[in-house]
């Protein structure tokens, strides 16, 4: 039997303890490097679209008609801009151009979107209110760090024979069209609506009919310009403030048990 080598044995046992050692100090270079080596990130922001035009309405005694969203724009998936030539749906509706941008601003995590349609006639009511007609409507909404905002115009708009309406109408503002006392329709202009994911919906114009009513057209609705904004999220840059201490901790969770692994391994044993 061959005798004790104290020699080999304390080299072994060094051995042991510098494994872990070097897997300590790499994982500390290894996280320090991706830590100043990564470009700055910004959190995920919400999204922002728009689009000039959509139908979908059943009419009595008529095909039902559900078309659009034309001119579709959309922060996340594209178009961000988009530009549609007309829409002529013949008893309903006729328009000229139609135009929406949407955007997103990746430093300050805000959103913007903006829908316009030139050249409106709305020929769905013309025989109980007359045709109306409008040279643009305009939509627009816009989210920050201080929360969201919309907003609508309606240039040069002659609604038949309702009342005169406000160029710029305060939100939701809604009037009743109707015939011999009854309501059949509802027309919502700036109408602004609080999704439940917290974002905001502008429509500009949104003509509503009342199903289940004596003297009903029909049902469904058109909208004329129509913007969506979500919350804007706080941008976190990698390289600087919170997103320092995100890295830092994350260092901390890599190198701390390798170290502390280590120092056991160094413990000197008890004969």
């Amino acid at each position: 039997m061959l005798p004790p080598n104290d020699s080999l044995d304390g080299e072994r046992k060094s051995m042991r303890v510098r494994t872990p050692r070097r897997s300590g100090f790499a994982g500390l270079v290894a996280a320090a490097a991706l830590l100043m080596s990564a470009t700055p990130a910004w959190a995920a922001a919400g999204d922002a679209s728009a689009f000039g035009v959509k139908l979908d309405l059943s009419l009595l005694g008529a095909r039902a008609t559900s078309v659009g969203p034309f001119a579709a724009a959309h922060s996340e998936d594209g178009p961000l801009t988009s530009t549609f030539k007309t829409v002529d749906v013949p008893g309903a509706l006729a328009t000229g151009v139609l135009t929406t941008d949407s955007a997103r601003d990746e430093r300050s995590g805000g959103l913007g979107a903006r829908a316009s349609v030139a050249d409106v006639r709305v020929d769905l009511l013309a025989a109980i209110t007359g045709s109306w007609s409008a040279e643009a409507v305009e939509a627009e909404c816009s989210s920050t760090q201080d929360g969201l905002t919309g907003s609508a115009r309606l240039v040069g708009l002659r609604a038949g024979t309702l009342e005169p309406l406000a160029a710029e109408p305060a939100a939701n503002t809604t009037v009743d069209v109707g015939a011999l006392g009854v309501t059949i329709a509802e027309l919502v202009l700036n109408e602004q609506v609080r999704n439940d994911d917290g974002s905001l919906t502008v429509n500009a114009l949104r003509l509503r009919l009342l199903d289940g009513v004596v003297g009903s057209l029909g049902s469904g609705d058109l909208i004329i310009s129509s913007t969506t904004c979500g919350a804007a999220a706080l941008p976190v840059p990698l390289a600087s403030g919170a997103g320092l201490w995100i890295g830092v901790g994350a260092l901390a969770l890599v190198v701390l048990p390798v170290s502390y692994a280590a120092g056991r391994r160094r413990a000197p044993e008890v004969v």
